[in-house]
């Protein structure tokens, strides 16, 4: 079972790898809030999406957050590590994202 502090780092890798294609920020040119709440855990985390990075990622639930994502701890350190994909995830029920319909156009530019 994962911890919050492996989800916590996972969460910090996503955000490095998305900060490292910067053509591909500027093309989907997202900045929301965004919560992450890892559902077997029962803790969250939430920060911004901006120019293609999660920046100021902290510890509890932003309710606002106008991007959602919920899932479980294994499920997130298998799709860091590549062993799970996110799209398939997401389409069997796994992960949970609530956006706008414009965000999750854009956000699938990104995953």
């Amino acid at each position: 079972m994962a911890t919050v502090e492996q989800c916590r780092q996972a969460l910090q890798e996503i955000s490095t790898r998305l900060a490292a294609d910067p053509e591909a920020a500027a093309r989907v040119g997202l900045d929301r809030t965004i919560a992450c709440r890892i559902t077997d855990l029962d803790v969250a985390f939430h920060g911004r999406l901006r120019d293609g990075a999660i920046v100021d990622l902290t510890d509890g639930d932003d309710p606002k957050a106008q991007i959602r994502l919920a899932l479980a701890g294994d499920d997130l350190l298998a799709i860091v590590a590549g062993e799970l994909g996110f799209a398939g995830a997401w389409a069997s029920g796994r992960v949970s994202l609530k956006a706008s319909f414009g965000d999750l156009l854009k956000l699938r530019k990104l995953l």
